[in-house]
């Protein structure tokens, strides 16, 4: 069993590391672009219209254009592309490398707002210009602050295609790199007014050490709505929440699920996909990928939608995946037709025929032609169904293929599924327990079709079930989950599922077995109570208004001093309290405050930390500074300056406050259309003569950018005129000198691995 579940997380690892990455570079020069079995198979599909085939081949042997996306929550996103457009993009025109003339970064057209961009300049390029270089630190610091993302044009597609909304719940089952995942992200946090947004993200991969990238990616975006969780997507854990007194089981209201594929849509950028690609691939992820998407389409709540992508374009994963889905569905499911959602976007309609090839090259039709030694590895579900009227109601050409030649990206399929009422099996087999049937009505947020049984797994009996590995929310009652009795698993459950009997039964027949956590053991995410002592000098140093939700505040410790204090939304609040024995979280939350030892004797133990200042400054009602344009300059070049480099009413404001933790505020002013037109919120440090800006570097440069002035790093490393005037250690020692925090300059681990056991960090190590 061991040995297939490796099997498994190497298979759903095929082709997704770096789907979601541009390609900023060449490489794999001794790789030949040919693979005649490809070109035949492709050819015989007729996917690619009559006459572009060689305009297509053409395309895949190509290098990928780079495509940069502009983070769209923040109220930044509009300041950051009038940078890029007067700063960059101008001056890039004028650039001439080798005699030729670059040409200018364009708009996505289907992307909205030009928030995305692609050009076709290569790292090799970037490297021989002094501006173009200029412009590349400026991506890479841009990315480091989740300003910006690089990531593949085909790839923005999905979440788009969701249609999100803030309060909506989303499920993210293959999420690792993680670009999709930001892209959620962000378009829960569309309206910055909104600190919490009732919905939340949690993002799921199977491979453990890949979600450790995901977390990172996630953290750039600093958001209290996101939670990271390490299951094999087939068999992701059904999570339970309290509803009005009770307990109901969480169905989400949009799901992406962009399965692990044979990737031969990236061979632009993945160039040793030519060396390795053959049928089967996708014959061989058929299975996997069908699992993953029952088990996705399960969890949905009826009147949500869920967006199934590979970055393949071979019908076996694409077209017969779809169709086994509305096949086992019997009319619970209906593709929606996106055509509307994204205007400009070129893509060809799904087919309604294709056929199989095996390596050897014999093809087969239909599944009567299959003979009996190939039937294992051949699945019936692999084919187009026979009866016509079947296949026209099922609107097949409401799929999309992305072909690379059409506007100059990678191969990509999505298709845009609608959950009209739960899943037939649910239907069929009712549960049979009196005192858990309170769960049967879960299915979906108030719809009238939630009478019938839930999509529900197996749960397990107790703590003694799980393996070691499983996080558990601490903190008093509101950790506990009532223990669930054994629910009896359907035994005429989809056939999608009849070859895999997943941990914890979730897959259907044969019997349950436990549910095995590999992995790194996690610290505890404990909640504090409102009566935690940690309160008492925070509320009154900080003056937090009443309404401060006091019991979302989480640390990863039950004993000994807290180090960070972090906050999640209410509704993941909800998540982690019910279900810390059914999955293993890596990562949620924000961090909001940080220790600092120092700061105990200036009235509160804890500094502001400037990753969760725009969750956390809306309920804060004192120590606030309000800066202008030239202050903020000051703050961010020179690392500690004195209070009386500030201008008048900055100066006479915190000449008023003690030494601490402060929050740094500029309100734009719309007479000055100069200035940045967007609030900006950094976290300082009051000292006894000078005033110190703590905000990572990155976002240093990002914000400096934004006000015009001009920071880059030479080849050494070193920064820039107008980047800073001291030496970090002269910094650090004016620092502690004026009551400032002495371990400022220490690694923060926000990823998760400050939390991992101390055997995982050598293994990490290693």
């Amino acid at each position: 069993m061991g040995k297939r579940s490796r099997q498994r997380q190497k298979n759903q690892n095929t082709g997704s590391d770096d789907r979601d990455n541009a390609g900023w570079g060449a490489g794999y020069a001794d790789i030949v672009m040919e693979n005649k079995l490809f070109e035949h198979y492709y050819q015989e599909l007729g996917l690619v219209p009559e006459g572009e085939f060689e305009e297509f081949m053409k395309a895949m042997r190509e290098p990928l254009p780079a495509t940069i996306r502009i983070t769209g929550y923040k109220s930044h996103a509009k300041e950051i592309l009038h940078c890029l457009k007067e700063k960059y993009f101008k001056d890039i025109q004028e650039v001439e490398i080798d005699g030729q003339k670059i040409e200018a970064p364009q708009p996505l057209k289907w992307y909205p707002d030009e928030q995305a961009w692609h050009t076709n300049m290569s790292r090799k390029i970037i490297r021989k210009s002094p501006l173009l270089e200029k412009f590349h630190q400026f991506l890479v610091s841009e990315t480091e602050s989740g300003n910006i993302s690089r990531q593949e044009a085909v790839s923005m597609i999905p979440p788009l295609l969701l249609k999100i909304e803030s309060h909506h719940k989303i499920l993210d089952m293959c999420a690792a790199p993680g670009s999709k995942t930001a892209q959620l992200i962000e378009m829960l946090h569309s309206d910055m007014e909104v600190p919490f947004p009732e919905g939340f993200v949690i993002a799921n991969d199977v491979d453990n050490k890949r979600c450790y990238l995901l977390v990172h990616q996630a953290k750039r975006l600093n958001s209290p709505c996101i939670m990271v969780v390490n299951h094999d997507a087939s068999c992701i854990p059904t999570l339970k929440i309290d509803s009005d007194g009770k307990k109901d089981i969480l169905f989400y209201d949009r799901i992406l699920c962009d399965v692990p594929c044979s990737g031969d849509g990236t061979m632009r950028k993945n160039i040793d996909v030519w060396k390795k690609w053959t049928t089967s691939n996708s014959l061989h992820l058929h299975g996997l990928q069908l699992r993953i998407a029952v088990r996705g389409v399960e969890q949905l709540a009826v009147g949500g939608r869920m967006v199934y992508s590979t970055c393949s374009l071979n019908p076996i994963e694409d077209e017969a995946v779809i169709v086994a889905l509305l096949e086992k569905s019997e009319g619970a499911l209906e593709l929606a037709d996106g055509s509307a959602d994204l205007p400009g976007l070129k893509w060809m309609p799904g087919v309604t025929s294709w056929k199989l090839m095996t390596k050897e090259g014999t093809w087969f039709n239909n599944w009567s032609e299959v003979p009996n030694n190939r039937r294992t590895q051949i699945r019936p579900t692999m084919f187009p169904p026979t009866d016509p009227e079947k296949l026209a109601s099922m609107h097949l050409e409401r799929c999309m293929r992305i072909l690379p030649h059409h506007q100059n990206t990678g191969g990509f399929f999505v298709a845009v599924l609608v959950k009209k009422a739960p899943m037939p099996w649910n239907k069929r087999y009712p549960k049979p327990r009196n005192d858990i049937s309170s769960d049967s009505a879960a299915q979906s947020e108030g719809s009238a079709a939630a009478s019938t049984p839930a999509d529900t797994p197996r749960l397990p009996e107790s703590a003694e079930e799980e393996e070691e590995g499983v996080v558990v929310v601490g903190g008093g009652p509101e950790g506990k989950v009532d223990k669930e009795a054994e629910e009896e698993t359907p035994t005429g459950a989809s056939s999608a599922q009849e070859t895999t009997a997943k941990q914890d039964g979730v897959c259907g027949p044969p019997a349950t077995k436990k549910r095995k956590l590999f992995g790194y053991k996690e610290d505890p995410f404990v909640f504090l109570t409102e009566e935690d002592p940690v309160f008492t000098t925070i509320q009154s140093f900080y003056n937090l208004s009443p309404n401060f939700p006091k019991i979302n505040v989480l640390t990863r410790t039950h004993d000994g001093k807290k180090r960070h204090l972090y906050m999640v939304s209410k509704e993941l609040r909800n998540v982690l309290c019910n279900n810390s024995e059914r999955m293993k979280v890596i990562n949620t939350g924000v961090k909001v405050w940080s220790r600092n030892s120092d700061g105990e004797e200036f009235g509160c133990a804890f500094r502001l930390a400037q990753e969760g200042i725009y969750t956390l400054q809306p309920y804060i009602r004192s120590r606030i500074i309000g800066v202008s344009v030239e202050d903020i300059k000051v703050l961010l070049t020179q690392e500690n300056p004195f209070l009386s480099k500030l201008e008048e009413d900055a100066h006479a404001q915190a000449k008023k406050l003690v030494m601490g933790s402060i929050v740094l505020k500029y309100i734009p002013n719309p007479n000055n259309p100069e200035d940045p037109q967007c609030p900006i919120q950094l976290c300082g440090w009051r000292g006894k003569t000078s005033i110190r800006a703590f905000v990572p570097r990155n976002e240093r440069f990002h914000y400096l950018r934004m006000l015009g002035v001009e920071v880059f790093r030479d080849k050494q490393g070193q920064k820039g005129k107008e980047g800073g005037k001291k030496g970090e250690e002269e910094a650090k020692k004016d620092a502690e000198q004026d009551g400032a925090v002495k371990n400022e300059a220490e690694p923060d681990f926000e990823n998760g691995e400050e939390h991992r056991s101390s055997e995982a960090k050598k293994q990490i190590g290693n």
